[in-house]
């Protein structure tokens, strides 16, 4: 036996006489083809439909229902697809061109309790298609976690719950920013915010730049050495968040704020041990100063923190967690 189809032995043995100049088969004039006075009056009709704004079904129907039958319908579009001039073709608005792009949100804080940014991510359990929901809020300048819960479900009456306990335990922020999610556009949240006088902002969608300090607190927490990856059940999933959270808050040396904890940056006592690192690090070059070029300066947090804000005013607003 051979791996060749019988069709494809016969050509091989019984070569067909080669042609000088061969016609392509979409202009071949075998017997099914449409003619040209055909595809002439099938060409005008579509014109014609199209700019009565109908489509090329449409036409077709249409020719139809006066009992008239050219060519069947997928011939029609062919047609429709070979004329040149495609300008009088009817274009169905989309969502890409029905809507006006939404901006960039531009949020500026220089100083604690001004912004708050929140978002909700999976926890993965044992069950597929499972997961518990970390809810977070996060003060964009300390970095400080301010508001957290662990559920089964992302609820908007739950996200309420959440930020009343923030806001009776810390104080109200001038803005809350989040992404587009229903939690975050939820009616509830929004009725909550709007009778306090909260400011509320949202980012474009598909735009995760537009919410980058949750993200990055995300990420850091996902990332910690002891992450367990895999929770159980709601307890486990709530009292591993309630130890991350009070070690994010007290013992996290945050890149993102010169190495300071968010808790020391919320209520400012930063400023005291800057004093302590100044001064350990100019005696430190007092005694070496051979290994250095020039008078270390001990770096403190950004006085202006904030979310898509113009280059030249806040150049490190994207600091990771």
């Amino acid at each position: 036996m051979i791996d060749l189809s019988r069709s494809t032995w016969h050509y091989r043995t019984n070569p067909r006489p080669p042609v000088s100049d061969p016609l392509p088969q979409k202009h071949r004039a075998y017997p099914s083809r449409i003619d040209e006075a055909d595809r002439a009056v099938i060409r005008d009709k579509i014109l014609a439909g199209w700019e009565a704004g109908s489509s090329v079904d449409h036409a077709f129907a249409a020719s139809w229902d006066e009992g008239v039958m050219l060519a069947s319908r997928r011939s029609w579009w062919r047609i429709a697809a070979a004329i040149e001039d495609q300008s009088a073709r009817p274009v169905a608005p989309t969502r890409s061109t029905s809507k006006t792009p939404r901006q960039a949100p531009v949020l500026k804080a220089t100083g604690p309790q001004q912004i708050w940014s929140w978002d909700i991510t999976d926890l993965r359990s044992p069950w597929r298609g499972v997961a518990f929901k970390a809810y977070s809020i996060l003060d964009i300048y300390s970095r400080k976690i301010v508001g957290w819960r662990v559920e089964e479900r992302e609820c908007d009456d739950l996200a309420v719950d959440m930020f009343e306990a923030a806001f009776a335990g810390h104080g109200l922020p001038a803005v809350v920013h989040a992404d587009s999610g229903p939690a975050m556009r939820s009616t509830v949240l929004k009725d909550l915010l709007a009778g306090l006088k909260i400011g509320q902002t949202h980012n474009r969608p598909r735009v995760s730049n537009d919410n980058p300090f949750s993200e990055s607190e995300f990420r850091t927490m996902k990332y910690r050495p002891n992450y367990p990856g895999v929770f159980t059940d709601l307890d486990s999933a709530r009292a591993w968040v309630s130890a991350y959270v009070s070690w994010y808050n007290q013992h996290h040396r945050h890149s993102g704020v010169e190495l300071f904890t968010p808790d020391s940056v919320h209520d400012g006592t930063w400023a005291q041990l800057w004093d302590r690192r100044d001064t350990a690090l100019q005696a430190y070059y007092d005694a070496h100063p051979e290994r250095f070029r020039n008078r270390p300066r001990t770096k403190s947090p950004s006085p202006v923190v904030g979310i898509n804000l113009p280059t030249e005013n806040d150049p490190d607003r994207l600091q990771a967690a």
